[in-house]
């Protein structure tokens, strides 16, 4: 945090800087500090600067200094860095789980759409990691870090299907292998269900496109330059077609973040209620029949569901099989589309 300040010399990226004036001549370091307007301004209390300066976070002069007492002499350079606060560890919360499978040491979740994974700023609470802790206790705890236990792999808000969670070190450790090898040369398949707008001409293909941030959205992912991207691998086949849409099975040879949503949008068939990738076509909504125009105006989401988690167990060598069908909303669609 860096703030102007009377007597401010030049900011630094962690703080507050200050020279102090004549007047300041003998007044207590931390006296000092909770006069200055900036400082009021973050509303740091003169008992939160103390704390601060007693864990070694003010200097005078660039010399640290400990002492909330130390005096000041007219001309002192000032400094004063507040840490970031550390995020809140989340905790157990009486969320309902669809369990599918569960041992001694990894659970597998079909996770409905508009349940977020893990906490962030926008999402503090109602996750899945809350409802995690809640079901898993202790045993949970600190197994892939404070803010994201037992996480391996993640699917999007509304995105709905199987995900994967470690219960132990030993699961998490051989999950993580597994994920970040993506099937190449270990037991791994993943595979979505994918309405999309419009007929590929194809059976099946093969986008191979590295992602990346979006240059002026930074919310957004975008198929980018090599030097700018990560390698992104999506096999498709078409399962039905619709004409004016059709139904893809997706399978993964990486795991971008919206992975799916911005490859199938780049080759020109993006997922339909896809807010962020497809907001162009919204046209092809009238050329539907009124049930599936209905459908689709109601859905809220994109139309993306993982349905096929393949992978070896991380610790006993198992091969783990699960298959999800797909939920109502996109039963419906599916129903509505093909005309049924």
């Amino acid at each position: 945090m860096t703030v102007k300040a009377p007597h401010h010399i030049d900011a630094t990226t962690a703080g507050f800087e200050f020279l102090a004036a004549p007047q300041h001549a003998g007044v207590r370091l931390d006296r000092f500090l909770a006069e200055q307007p900036a400082i009021v301004a973050a509303h740091l209390s003169r008992s939160r600067i103390k704390t601060l300066i007693e864990a070694g976070r003010a200097a005078i002069g660039g010399e640290t200094t400990r002492d909330p007492a130390k005096k000041i002499a007219p001309g002192d350079n000032v400094t004063l860095v507040v840490p970031e606060p550390a995020p809140a560890e989340p905790q157990g919360e009486d969320i309902a789980l669809n369990i599918v499978y569960e041992d001694s040491h990894l659970l597998v979740i079909d996770k409905p759409a508009g349940l977020v994974v893990h906490p962030a700023s926008a999402h503090e609470s109602g996750t899945l990691v809350n409802a995690l802790i809640a079901h898993c206790g202790d045993s949970l705890s600190g197994v892939g870090g404070v803010k994201k236990p037992g996480i391996v792999h993640r699917i999007d808000k509304d995105t709905s299907g199987l995900l994967v969670v470690a219960k132990t070190d030993a699961a998490h450790h051989g999950l993580s292998r597994l994920f970040a090898d993506h099937g190449r040369t270990l037991s791994l398949t993943r595979e979505y269900l994918a309405f999309v707008w419009g007929g590929p001409d194809r059976a099946h293909g093969t986008i191979q496109a590295p992602l990346g941030r979006h240059a002026t959205q930074r919310e957004k992912m975008a198929v980018v330059s090599e030097s700018r991207g990560r390698e992104a691998i999506t096999n498709w086949q078409k399962v039905e077609d619709y004409g004016v849409a059709a139904l893809l099975r997706c399978q993964l040879e990486t795991g971008r973040t919206h992975q799916i949503r911005v490859h199938m949008a780049h080759i020109g068939h993006p997922l339909i209620g896809d807010k962020t990738y497809g907001a162009g076509f919204k046209t092809k909504v009238a050329k539907l029949a009124p049930a599936a125009r209905e459908i689709v105006e109601r859905l809220g989401r994109q139309a993306l569901h993982a349905a096929t988690l393949d992978f070896a167990h991380p610790v006993t060598g198992e091969e783990m099989l699960f298959e999800s069908e797909l939920p109502e909303d996109l039963a419906q669609l599916r129903e509505a589309l093909a005309g049924v």
